[in-house]
């Protein structure tokens, strides 16, 4: 049989169900271009935003490996490791939407088959900043990006009415896209923080107001680790440093459980998922768990000679995909998407060695 890794997802169609995260893989014209040209189906760009935004004064990124010999996690570099997780304290894009638009026009017309998601961001609890959303989506919009995703979810925004600061509030969500969805005729995603136990119903406010996709899990909030000799953390500034955001390999299980959290409480509602992809087992447990599409951000950046964008790892993920879908019959993600669901359960219905466990409690006299 023929294989097509077309997949449609929030009414776009997608040469491929694989896209980049909005993070340094996105974060210009040149690195998305070259996404496109390796095979990438879309990108979400670095968020967008109409606020003054400055970088700290060293190091955004790094990567921590560990290793068999010596499982101790470090960024520090070694013989024999493999990838562990990224962290960084990156913030959002430092460009401003003046030089983004012209630069979006042309990559929509460059790769017209290609989808396009601007993410965006700016503050909630005045009209003004509902006034700056609707700004910014209109603005991308009107130079064809096919989409749009809501940053509610980055972990180190100083302001409290930004990023993961406002995830958690159902009102502000509601207000957000309700505002966005009126103001634009395009799917609108939203993406959440990981660091609650409430994301199932965060998620369900922004379905209830008009969003097309929710997009889990960004990185965690985490500090990175100090080394006990020096006494220095492994990424500081003058000897500081503050929360920043855990990527990769580490995160898979939790974002795992929160996708399966999100689909098992709305099982209709579409699901971007992203957190420790780094080839086609990773987003086959995704897709089994519900998503049906695939955001991939350290991997791509840990890529020897791709640019930070995924030279290889998209051609490998395509090979890949194609393969099991013809070893296995199926003619697209959409035949096993979901198939985990009524397997995860309660602990309670999990079966224990004698049949009179009642949940631990105690039996009434």
């Amino acid at each position: 049989m023929t294989v097509d890794l077309t997949t449609k997802f929030t009414g776009l169609d997608f040469v491929n169900p694989f896209i980049l995260a909005s993070a340094p893989p996105t974060e210009s014209k040149r690195k998305i271009l070259r996404a496109f040209e390796a095979g990438w189906g879309g990108i979400v760009t670095k968020t967008i935003g109409l606020h003054p935004v400055e970088n700290v004064a060293g190091p955004k990124t790094i990567y921590q490996r560990t290793s068999e010999e010596k499982p101790y996690v470090s960024r520090m570099k070694r013989a024999d490791t493999v990838s562990h997780s990224s962290w960084n304290w990156e913030l959002i894009s430092d460009q401003a939407l003046e030089i983004w638009l012209p630069d979006l026009k042309e990559i929509k017309e460059t790769y017209p088959d290609r989808m396009v998601i601007a993410s965006i961001m700016a503050g909630a609890g005045s009209q003004e900043e509902l006034d700056n959303w609707c700004k910014l989506a209109k603005e991308v919009v009107a130079v064809g990006c096919d989409a749009i995703e809501l940053n509610m979810s980055c972990p180190h925004m100083d302001r409290k009415d930004m990023g993961a600061n406002i995830a958690n509030d159902e009102e502000i969500i509601r207000d957000i896209v309700g505002a966005v969805t009126k103001a634009v005729d395009v799917p609108i995603w939203v993406k959440l923080t990981p660091a609650t136990s409430t994301v199932a119903d965060a998620a369900g406010a922004a379905y209830d107001a008009g969003a097309a996709c929710i997009s889990i899990c960004n990185t965690f909030p985490s500090l990175p680790l100090m080394d006990p000799e020096t006494l220095k953390f492994e990424v500081e500034v003058d000897g500081l440093v503050t929360s920043g955001g855990l990527g990769g390999l580490a995160i898979l299980p939790q974002a795992l459980q929160r996708v399966s959290d999100i689909n098992k409480a709305h099982p209709d509602g579409a699901i971007s998922g992203i957190g420790g992809i780094r080839g086609f087992r990773e987003a086959f447990n995704f897709i089994v768990h519900g998503a049906g599409n695939l955001q991939i951000c350290t991997a791509a950046m840990e890529e020897k000679g791709s640019g930070g964008v995924g030279v290889k790892l998209i051609q490998e993920l395509k090979d890949d995909l194609a393969d099991y879908l013809e070893r296995h019959g199926h003619s697209s993600i959409e035949d096993f998407r979901g198939i985990a669901r009524d397997r995860i359960v309660e602990h309670s219905q999990v079966r224990r060695k004698s049949d009179d466990y009642n949940g631990g409690y105690a039996k009434s006299a």
